[in-house]
């Protein structure tokens, strides 16, 4: 969640500041555009796809997938100048970025027996969110000192972190639940 809360957090300042700012220099109409392409062709469809890529491939197999191609686009597009290059990219990084969110509420139910399931999804998905909470300050601080595009490699190294952590996760394809 930290590499998510702190790349879509500051993602509309990033498109909108001017290059001398460490920007992408977008006036209000290019910066809307992007974010709603990126919502309707990258996020959206994301979200929708992880279920069944998760049929597939397997719960952790895909939560893996997801967060480790978001870990790898994620430098690439702090780096992209180009209009074409941030609209693609960048629907490709919240198509990947924001559909690891659908694989946590399957993974997790389908860890956790039924007695316990409702807290332990409520505890684990609010835990992770109050840690990530910090992500939009640490990634403005760094992005003031820095800029905003080096800020974004903190991002990636949060998706990449989860790919890692997930490593850890049990396969729960097939298994049926408790």
């Amino acid at each position: 969640m930290f590499g998510w809360w702190g790349l879509f957090t500051w993602l509309p300042p990033y498109l909108s500041l001017p290059v001398e700012q460490g920007g992408r220099g977008f006036g209000v109409m290019g910066t809307t555009t992007l974010l709603v392409v990126l919502n309707l062709c990258g996020m959206f469809p994301g979200y929708a796809s992880f279920g069944w890529v998760a049929d597939h491939l397997g719960r952790r197999r895909s939560f893996m997938l997801y967060t480790f191609m978001a870990a790898l686009l994620v430098p690439l597009y702090a780096m992209a100048r180009s209009p074409g290059t941030l609209l693609v990219l960048g629907t490709i990084v919240a198509f990947f970025g924001t559909g690891m969110f659908s694989g946590s509420g399957i993974i997790a139910s389908e860890i956790f027996p039924t007695r316990l399931r409702a807290r332990a999804l409520g505890f684990t998905y609010n835990g992770a969110r109050t840690l990530s909470s910090v992500a939009p300050y640490v990634i403005g601080r760094v992005g003031q000192a820095r800029g905003l595009s080096w800020a974004f490699y903190l991002c990636g190294a949060g998706f990449f972190l989860a790919c890692l952590m997930a490593t850890q996760l049990p396969e729960t394809k097939g298994r049926s639940l408790e």
